[in-house]
């Protein structure tokens, strides 16, 4: 096994910042619905604007930072057969000690389920937590402007159950990212170094 820099300087910032805004995100969200009381009710969603604007804007750098560097290609998806076969290595293989049935490579940084879970996220649970979150921005104008007949409540909803699948996915991120490299925390502090070892 060779030690490599796996994770560029980039990837790393995006990585770190992106999570860090997400939580926080999260945490405002709560506030915002009243699960906890910290910054105060109008504090919380001016808070909430602010993140989520840092991280449109950030997502855009990434979006054109994977674009440049053809890091994109992480992304592609992988057949349905190699994502049951990471299915039966985490739910009953990785018990068992099996072999790891993937290969990290500089080039495939991202097994088959990690591939769909990081698709799902980049294309089905971030446009929905932006989508719905500009709706819940801009309601009064779209509303009363353009005078499109929507439910506040509908879209709040939506955006909501878009935050829950989003922590679902930081959750079992964290989850997996701590329990299942060779050393406990090996992913994480590869996250942070760069360097991981080339399997």
């Amino acid at each position: 096994m060779a030690k490599v820099m796996m994770y560029k300087g980039f990837e790393r910032f995006w990585h770190w910042l992106q999570a860090g805004l997400m939580i926080s995100m999260l945490i405002t969200g709560f506030e915002i619905h009243g699960t906890i009381n910290w910054l105060g009710f109008e504090t919380a969603i001016n808070t909430h604007i602010i993140l989520a604007w840092s991280l449109v804007g950030l997502w855009i750098f990434a979006i054109f930072w994977h674009l440049v560097t053809g890091e994109w290609k992480q992304y592609i998806p992988s057949s349905f057969g190699q994502i049951m076969v990471m299915v039966h290595y985490y739910t009953i293989g990785i018990f068992r000690n099996s072999e790891h049935p993937f290969h990290k490579t500089v080039l495939k940084k991202h097994n088959p389920l990690q591939r769909m879970a990081y698709l799902s996220l980049h294309l089905l649970i971030s446009p929905t937590i932006w989508i719905s979150g500009s709706f819940l921005y801009l309601f009064h104008i779209i509303r009363e402007t353009l005078g499109l007949d929507i439910s506040f409540m509908t879209i709040a909803l939506v955006h909501t159950a878009a935050a829950f699948a989003l922590l679902t996915f930081l959750i079992a991120h964290l989850y997996l990212a701590i329990t299942t490299s060779e050393k406990p925390f090996g992913y994480v502090k590869a996250m942070i170094t760069g360097y991981e070892n080339e399997k």
